[in-house]
C-alpha cells in the first residue's frame, strides 16, 4: 500500500509539473496544462478504483471459505460434555468419562474464539452439549455472544428438561432461537429412549418458553428411527399445529456411543412426509433462498403450521455444507464425522494473539472434508459420539 501510494505521487506530479505561469503566458501552454490536469484526473479514479478493489480483494480472502470454495457462515458450539439424559442412539445408560473443568473451554475463551470467527464471516452460533444448560450461568454467556458486532442469530439447542426454571433469564439475556429435542410424547416410550421419566418437565419447558416471543421459532427436533418413529408422526403433527412449534424429524445418523447403527433403522424424510400427506393431503415446500439450509421445509394447505425434514444419509447436503463445530474442550471439527481435530484450546491458552488465532481457523477451514460418506465403502465413523461432539 505504501509503495501505491508513492506511485501515485510521482504519476500526479510528473503530470503535473510545476508550472509558473506569468502575464505572457501562452494559450498553448494553458492549453497542454488543461490536458494535464484531465489526465491527472482519470488516473487518480483509476487508482481510486484500484485500491477500492485492493480492499475488496482482502476482505473476501478474510471469510472463512474451504478448498471446494464453500463459505462457512454456522457454528455450534458445545459448552459441556455432560448431560442429564441418557439417549439410546446416544451414549450408554451407564453415561461417559466426563471431561475435567480445565479441558473445558471457559467462557472467556468460548467469547474469544466467537468474537475472533464473527470477524471471519460467521453469521450464527448455536450453542449445544451435552446438555448446555447443565452447565452455570449460561445466560451470562449469551449476553456476552450477543454483544458481538456483527452475529445475526444466537440459538441453543436443549432437552427442555431445565427450560421452566431457565427460559425468562435466557429471553433476557438475548437468545433468538431454541431447539429442543424430544423424540417421543407418549410417556413410557419417552423413558425408554431417554433413561429418564422425565417428559412432563420438558413439556412444562416448552410451555414456559412460550411466554417469551423474542425467542422465536421454537423447535422440536425429533430422531426417526425406524420402528419407534412411525407411529407418532401425526402426533407430533398436531402438537405442532396447536402450539405453533416448528415441527422438525432428524434421519437417524451413525453416531451413538456403542456403534450399533444399522442404515436398516433410519426412517427417511421421504418416508414421514408420505405419512403426513396421506392424512392432510399434498404438502406445500418453503424456500428461504438459503442453499445452505439442511432442512426441506413444508407448511400445509391452510397455512397452518409448519414441518421440515432432515435427510443427511437419504438426501445428503455436503454440497453446500456452511458448518463448523466447536467441542466442549476447545477442538475444531469442520464436519460431524470428522476424524481429524484442530487444536483450539492450545492456541487460546499459549497467549496467541487474534492474528494466529484467525490464521489457525482459517488454515483448519481450508481443509474442510467434501463429504460424510455414510452409506460408502469409504465411510469411517467419527471419532467422538454426539454427545462429545455437540449437537
Amino acid at each position: 500500500m505504501r509503495k501505491l501510494c508513492y506511485l501515485t505521487f510521482y504519476t500526479i506530479k510528473g503530470l503535473l509539473g510545476v508550472v509558473t505561469l506569468d502575464c505572457n503566458v501562452q494559450s498553448k501552454m494553458l492549453e497542454q496544462s488543461t490536458q494535464k490536469y484531465v489526465i491527472f484526473i482519470k488516473t487518480l479514479n483509476n487508482v481510486v478504483v484500484f485500491v477500492q478493489m485492493l480492499h475488496k480483494r482482502d476482505e473476501i480472502m478474510q471469510l472463512l471459505t474451504d478448498s471446494y470454495g464453500r463459505r462457512i457462515k454456522s457454528m455450534r458450539i458445545s459448552i459441556t460434555d455432560k448431560c442429564n439424559f441418557r439417549c439410546t442412539y446416544c451414549m450408554p445408560a451407564e453415561g461417559l468419562p466426563w471431561l475435567k473443568k480445565a479441558e473445558i473451554l471457559s467462557y472467556e475463551e468460548i467469547v474469544h474464539v466467537a468474537r475472533v470467527a464473527i470477524s471471519l464471516g460467521i453469521e450464527q452460533i448455536r450453542l449445544t452439549g451435552g446438555e448446555p444448560l447443565v452447565r452455570r450461568d449460561v445466560p451470562e454467556l449469551i449476553r456476552q455472544l450477543r454483544a458481538i458486532d456483527g452475529l445475526h442469530s444466537l440459538s441453543l439447542t436443549t432437552n427442555g428438561i431445565l427450560l421452566k426454571q431457565q427460559s425468562k433469564a435466557l429471553a433476557e439475556a438475548g437468545l433468538t432461537r431454541i431447539n429442543v429435542s424430544l423424540d417421543s410424547l407418549m410417556r413410557e416410550k419417552f423413558a425408554q429412549l431417554t433413561r429418564r421419566d422425565q417428559l412432563d418437565r420438558v413439556l412444562e419447558g416448552l410451555e414456559e418458553v412460550e411466554k417469551y416471543p423474542t425467542i422465536h421459532p421454537i423447535k422440536i427436533n425429533a430422531v426417526a428411527i425406524r420402528g419407534y418413529s412411525e407411529a407418532e408422526v401425526l402426533d407430533f403433527v398436531r402438537f405442532a399445529r396447536n402450539k405453533a412449534y416448528v415441527m422438525r424429524w432428524i434421519e437417524f445418523m451413525p453416531l451413538d456411543a456403542d456403534q450399533a447403527w444399522r442404515k436398516e433403522d433410519i426412517l427417511t424424510g421421504g418416508e414421514m412426509k408420505a405419512i403426513i400427506e396421506a392424512e392432510y393431503g399434498p404438502l406445500v415446500q418453503i424456500t428461504s433462498g438459503d442453499p445452505s439450509e439442511t432442512a426441506r421445509r413444508y407448511t400445509f394447505s391452510d397455512g397452518i403450521g409448519e414441518v421440515g425434514f432432515i435427510n443427511p444419509v437419504s438426501e445428503p447436503f455436503c454440497s453446500t455444507c456452511d458448518r463448523i463445530r466447536i467441542t466442549a474442550d476447545g477442538q475444531l471439527r469442520t464436519c460431524l464425522f470428522a476424524t481429524d481435530e484442530t487444536d483450539l484450546r492450545t492456541v487460546l491458552r499459549s497467549g496467541a494473539d487474534d492474528e494466529l488465532l484467525a490464521a489457525t481457523l482459517r488454515q483448519a477451514v481450508w481443509k474442510k472434508e467434501l463429504k460424510h460418506y455414510i452409506g460408502d465403502k469409504r465411510f469411517k465413523h467419527a471419532s467422538r459420539s454426539m454427545s462429545m461432539i455437540g449437537g
